[in-house]
């Protein structure tokens, strides 16, 4: 089982290579990436830079082209794709169907992956792209069942992979209509649910703060409480006159109890998310990710992650909280 691991930048890239990552992710500094934040991703002279570390140490690096072209720039996405191709990247992470019948057309030897953008949540799906694109793995959506991937695995023409660790999102895998709506902004291509451009921060007489996107009330913290990156979905709303997080509480996946089961499926890849987080957050979520892989080799029935690990993890998760999310439902 693979770790594949977030690099925002070259700093963080080392970190997961130091921290035992098998692969990492990464982007152009466009908007052909899903995580476009200023200052954020790679040119093409640091993702050589990047490569050749990788590959002198065995390791892999795919390159996320992972946002949908519009209709009048799709020369942009093309050239990523010639660019991805020219630098040697092990593959490209692809969503949209224009992208990637150029890349199997034009660099046919150029392994692609298709992104969790993609939501293909079924074996036929999943048929489909391997047919008629070639797609040589696929990232599953944060939307399913552990019963569901294992039947999704069961079928499936193509390894899989899927997250492990990190935000989650309850939209249409990273194009949230309710950002797009309050915003006018595709998520998908703006790099963030929440574009910095529409975030207001307003202090408050008492010493809180309140926070609003394009002007719609998101929440508000008192004075000693922490605030998080303001998003529609957790935001805190008041419903039938109480207030709480209506639609999602602040939370990361956190999938590590799941390990056994997830590779008895057949999951070839266990994927953390975070391109837009630090160096430190990689090193610390790799190795602790690396750790566990490594301890379920050749373990029995009785493995269980260790209690550390839980806390490691746990101090780099929203609100400080982890849950299986759509993993542990009941129904499916």
């Amino acid at each position: 089982m693979e770790l594949v691991c977030p690099a925002g930048n070259l700093p963080a890239l080392e970190a997961a290579l130091e921290a035992g990552a098998d692969a990492v992710y990464t982007g152009f500094r466009d908007q052909t990436n899903a995580r476009a934040f200023p200052g954020l991703n790679f040119t093409d002279a640091e993702l050589e830079r990047g490569l050749s570390r990788a590959h002198a140490l065995g390791r892999k690096v795919f390159i996320a082209l992972n946002t949908y072209a519009e209709a009048s720039k799709l020369a942009e996405w093309r050239r990523a794709v010639d660019r991805a191709a020219d630098l040697g990247a092990d593959a490209i992470i692809a969503a949209d169907m224009a992208v990637l019948d150029y890349a199997s057309s034009r660099h046919p030897g150029l392994p692609r992956h298709l992104s969790v953008q993609g939501s293909a949540t079924t074996a036929p799906a999943l048929a489909y792209m391997h047919e008629r694109f070639g797609i040589a793995r696929a990232v599953l959506p944060r939307v399913l069942s552990i019963q569901q991937v294992e039947r999704v695995c069961d079928a499936a023409p193509v390894p899989l992979e899927v997250f492990g660790f990190g935000s989650l999102c309850i939209m249409v895998e990273g194009r949230c209509q309710l950002s797009s709506y309050v915003t006018g902004a595709s998520p998908n291509r703006h790099g963030v649910c929440s574009p910095a451009s529409f975030v207001r921060w307003e202090e408050q007489a008492d010493g809180g703060r309140s926070v609003r996107l394009n002007g719609v009330l998101i929440d508000r913290f008192a004075p000693s409480e922490a605030a998080g990156y303001p998003t529609v979905c957790k935001g805190r709303y008041e419903v039938r006159g109480e207030v709480f997080h209506a639609l999602e509480e602040p939370t990361s996946l956190n999938t590590i109890d799941l390990l056994p089961r997830l590779r008895a499926a057949g999951v070839v890849a266990v994927k953390i998310e975070g391109r837009q987080r630090g160096a430190a957050y990689v090193r610390q979520v790799a190795s602790t990710w690396r750790a566990a892989i490594d301890s379920l080799r050749g373990a029995g029935p009785e493995w269980a992650p260790r209690p550390a690990w839980q806390q490691a993890l746990a101090a780099h998760a929203e609100g400080h909280q982890t849950t299986l999310g759509p993993y542990h439902r009941a129904w499916h």
